[in-house]
């Protein structure tokens, strides 16, 4: 039921994982036959999203563990019975989860810089604990407009997070990691690390810059571990804005951003995941962001 209240590796290192398109143009659709399946490498649904993983390579993607000389490392990314993305697949159980081991912390990035576009992703989480997961929960995420590519980048997080301590959603919340932009929040909560995103329009004002969380909408819709899928998009328009949607609807906005430009990577993190629909569509010109406020 869906709750209302809210570093490199060869590709050898991935048993049956994805695909990246070289080239994301959306003027590559002519060269695409009708008919093509989104499985299928680069295929182009009927939205114009190209699709980026096909559950098979890792080809063109920039894999990153914190270790990589952990004999875990080569399996953290493999591919599910149906396709999907399934992260920590066949690892012990709670591995490196009491010693707060990390070693498999990783992520994988693409090899292009983006500017303008919408990228979607779907999750849901797995049963398996692992990496620091005593202290943040189940934890993973997508990073974008990325200005240093390493474990733990510099950029701009889309979180994808659940605290089953407190049946809290964290997915949606903006992770600052250097850079800098303009964030509005409810301000009836004194404490600035817990006030949550609110539009202009119903409330919501300026807060100062800081690095951190800035938390997601309070009505953000999500499933924490009923098995269900979550469908996440940010939507980036250079340094314009970003604007977050989970299951469609907008939970977080961002302003005035300080870089324009950079890779996108998701991570793996403290806990069984699966990813899957991993896509993205460009823009060739800024589209006034009311268009998806909605």
């Amino acid at each position: 039921m869906v709750n209302n209240n809210f570093k490199k590796i060869n590709m050898k290192y991935f048993s049956s994982g994805l695909i990246v398109v070289a080239a994301f143009l959306i003027g590559s659709c002519a060269s695409q036959k009708s008919g093509s399946k989104l499985t299928e490498l680069g295929a182009i649904d009927k939205e114009g999203y190209v699709n980026l993983y096909n559950g098979k390579d890792m080809n063109n993607w920039n894999i990153m563990c914190r270790d990589k000389t952990d004999g875990l490392a080569a399996q953290v990314f493999t591919a599910g019975e149906n396709g999907e993305m399934h992260v920590f697949k066949d690892f012990p159980d709670e591995y490196g989860f009491v010693d707060n081991k990390s070693g498999t912390h990783c992520m994988f990035f693409t090899n292009e810089s983006y500017s303008r576009y919408s990228f979607k992703f779907e999750y849901k989480w797995g049963e398996k604990k692992y990496n620091n997961f005593n202290q943040f929960q189940y934890d993973a995420g997508l990073y974008f407009h990325v200005f240093d590519v390493a474990i733990w980048p510099k950029g701009i997080e889309y979180q994808v997070r659940y605290d089953h301590t407190k049946n809290e959603n964290h997915t949606g919340c903006i992770w600052n990691s250097g850079a800098e932009f303009d964030w509005n929040a409810d301000n009836t909560n004194e404490d600035v690390k817990q006030r949550t995103y609110l539009a202009p329009e119903e409330g919501g004002a300026p807060q100062e810059h800081r690095g951190g969380e800035h938390k997601v909408h309070k009505d953000a819709p999500f499933h924490g571990l009923d098995g269900q899928w979550n469908e996440c998009e940010v939507i980036v328009m250079g340094n314009k804005y970003a604007v977050y949607k989970l299951n469609g609807k907008v939970v977080n906005v961002i302003t005035n951003l300080s870089h324009s430009e950079g890779p996108i990577g998701l991570q793996a993190e403290t806990a069984e995941v699966f990813y899957k629909n991993i896509k993205i569509k460009e823009f060739n010109e800024d589209i006034p962001i009311e268009k998806f406020l909605k």
